[in-house]
């Protein structure tokens, strides 16, 4: 069928509105009409990094409608209100344990550019555009997608909206309720204002966090993430020595830190805010080569762990419906962070996001 998708041509180039050919779903796979997208860093990470061969269409937070299932497929039907996550394969040891982020097989489902058998689901005329990116490629009118990555939506809910909530809320969020699991009355050091960290100050709240501390270079983010329920929130050009800053509010450092940054410098600086014992949980991307943080003597001598987070730990069929639930409750007021686009002004919006003009971007495919 004929859809329409913004596709990356180049690395350094705008994505540019196509219509393209989108195969039929196979006997493993669901197509859904996409009524809502979340843009997210990853997917210009991969866009710039040369990883996926390009062309390629991106997108990985998506919502929508089932319109058809394969024959193998049971768990939704056509007419179900979906949101779109990571997949996971289901069978290995990771995937039985519930921890599908860590599954074996992550990398070849998620981040190739095509499906396992090396075919592409996306074409313009003879030319084959990479697909099933995180198993969906749902910057477009349609994608197709798999039972392992759709969890159902109930009513009541803006379905056009829940697309984060398979990733950057996810790990935000999940990050702080399900990899650090913070205890109530602890205290926590976010670093970055973004669509992450400020998922992560909602957890840290739902968590009941005592101290919950942001590190954040632009105001509204500051000030929003104060309004979403942190109790300091730092500029960092007004605090060039992170660790005095942090124990200047508690002297003995933080219990937990949060990463959402990648920023070699930030993540050395953390070490110091640490307390005894801290945990330091990281998601942001980092550059190649970026050295672990701290010193082996320090970690040692103070206990800290430091530990890396993919989607939060989550189980997706398991967290996304509690975020939801957690949502109606008005306890994890994600909508706060969104700003709506059509997909059409999707550079419109990747300029807004990168100057601080907004948190979180969705695209909509209706408009």
């Amino acid at each position: 069928m004929q859809v329409t998708a913004a596709v990356a041509r180049a690395a350094d180039a705008p994505f540019t509105i196509e219509t393209v050919e989108l195969e039929d779903p196979r006997a493993d796979e669901i197509l859904v009409r996409v009524v809502g997208v979340g843009l997210c860093h990853t997917d210009l990470v991969f866009k710039a990094a040369g990883v996926i061969a390009l062309p390629a269409v991106f997108g990985h937070e998506g919502s929508g409608i089932v319109e058809k299932v394969g024959a193998n497929v049971t768990k939704v039907k056509q007419g179900d209100r979906v949101a779109i996550t990571f997949r996971s394969c289901g069978a290995c040891d990771r995937c039985e344990k519930g921890q599908p982020a860590y599954c074996r097989t992550m990398p070849m489902l998620n981040y190739i550019g095509m499906r396992p058998d090396g075919t592409k689901a996306i074409q313009v005329g003879e030319e084959k555009i990479s697909s099933n990116f995180f198993g969906q490629s749902s910057l477009a009118t349609h994608c197709l997608t798999y039972e392992r990555n759709v969890v159902k939506v109930p009513e009541g809910v803006p379905l056009e909206l829940v697309g984060p909530l398979g990733c950057g809320v996810q790990t935000g969020a999940g990050g702080i309720m399900r990899s650090l699991a913070c205890e109530a009355g602890s205290s926590v050091l976010i670093l970055g204002g973004g669509a992450v960290g400020l998922s992560a100050v909602m957890g840290a709240v739902v968590q009941g966090c005592k101290t919950i501390i942001v590190l954040e270079p632009h105001e509204a983010r500051r000030a929003l993430a104060l309004e979403l329920g942190a109790t300091h929130a730092i500029d960092p050009a007004a605090a060039p020595d992170l660790g005095a800053a942090v124990r200047a509010i508690l002297p003995n450092g933080v219990d937990y830190a949060f990463d959402t940054t990648g920023i070699p410098a930030v993540l050395q600086a953390t070490m110091a805010c640490l307390g005894s014992h801290g945990v330091f949980g990281i998601v942001g991307v980092c550059p190649p080569g970026t050295p672990v943080p701290g010193d082996l003597s320090s970690v040692i001598t103070y206990g800290h762990t430091i530990k890396g987070i993919i989607e939060g730990d989550s189980d997706p069929d398991v967290f996304i419906p509690e975020m939801i639930e957690l949502y109606r409750q008005g306890r994890l007021p994600f909508d706060k962070l969104i700003r709506t686009y059509p997909l059409s002004e999707i550079n419109q919006a990747i300029a807004d996001q990168h100057h601080g003009d907004c948190v979180k971007v969705v695209l909509l495919t209706g408009q």
